[in-house]
């Protein structure tokens, strides 16, 4: 079956993305999830969306941008979220989780308005909206494995600085920690993630590859490493069976790749519950 699924090429480069993408999408999760800011990847994931269907307009109206991947833009949407986001905490210090409901709200009403103008939704949008298959071209694939490098690289300079604001954001600013500049670089960490994973998952579905390994990482795991380990196992499981399951039936990947991470977390609790009894 696996060779069969393997002799298309849009199935290589699907599968290859996947991979990768349930490698790096659970590995910023485990930051988010255990910084209780998980819905950032919800609000980036509508920014996202406004960005793809402001590409798609202004492909529509100016041959020059009828060349450029419209992912682009949705990256550099989500990029200045991310800004926006951090400058927002800022600014409401004391109720920081507006931030994420005034960029959600943002993203959702720009990006209607923008599809409004674009005369509605067309087979383009509808991919980057719930995840394709066939959408998914080399260029993609080399886009995707460069995008996690650097965003694996970052990780790893900063793992420290981001370890030690995910449990004490006051002592690492004590301790000299720079917050304001690890904080806005796992932002555009989050929001590179979110952008390259649009294709596979789907913009609407990406947070939940994003934090759905990581929950049922956290039913497993004893230490935050163990964390990272299961969280980023169940990525690539829920990718995997997902993409597979997806071809198999004639399902859209994204639902169906969350629909395995959700199953996985299920399947999860009721082992740690009958372990437990």
């Amino acid at each position: 079956m696996i060779e069969a699924i393997l002799h298309y090429t849009f199935m290589q480069n699907a599968l290859l993305s996947g991979l990768v993408i349930g490698l790096v999408a659970p590995l910023i999760g485990v930051f988010l999830v255990v910084r209780r800011l998980s819905l950032i990847a919800d609000a980036l994931s509508h920014i996202t969306l406004s960005g793809v269907a402001a590409g798609l307009l202004l492909g529509q109206s100016i041959p020059f941008f009828q060349s450029i991947s419209p992912i682009y833009m949705g990256m550099a949407f989500s990029v200045v979220g991310a800004f926006m986001i951090d400058k927002l905490r800022a600014a409401y210090r004391f109720y920081q989780e507006l931030a994420i409901p005034i960029i959600l709200s943002t993203g959702i009403g720009l990006g209607v308005v923008l599809i409004s103008l674009a005369n509605g939704f067309n087979v383009d949008l509808f991919g980057y909206l719930f995840g394709s298959l066939l959408a998914v071209t080399q260029q993609d694939v080399i886009r995707v494995v460069i995008a996690s490098a650097i965003v694996i690289v970052v990780v790893w300079l900063f793992y420290k600085e981001l370890l030690y604001l995910s449990f004490d954001e006051e002592a690492a600013r004590i301790s000299g920690v720079p917050r304001g500049v690890v904080n806005v670089i796992f932002s555009i960490l989050v929001a590179i993630v979110i952008s390259i994973s649009m294709q596979v998952v789907g913009i609407l579905l990406v947070s939940a590859l994003i934090t759905l390994p990581v929950a049922a990482a956290l039913q497993l795991a004893n230490s935050f490493r163990q964390t990272f380990v299961y969280a980023i196992l169940f990525g690539e499981l829920s990718v995997l069976a997902g993409l597979m399951l997806a071809y198999t039936f004639n399902l859209a990947s994204g639902g169906t790749i969350v629909l395995v991470a959700v199953l996985l977390l299920v399947i999860v609790l009721l082992g740690k519950r009958v372990r437990n009894s």
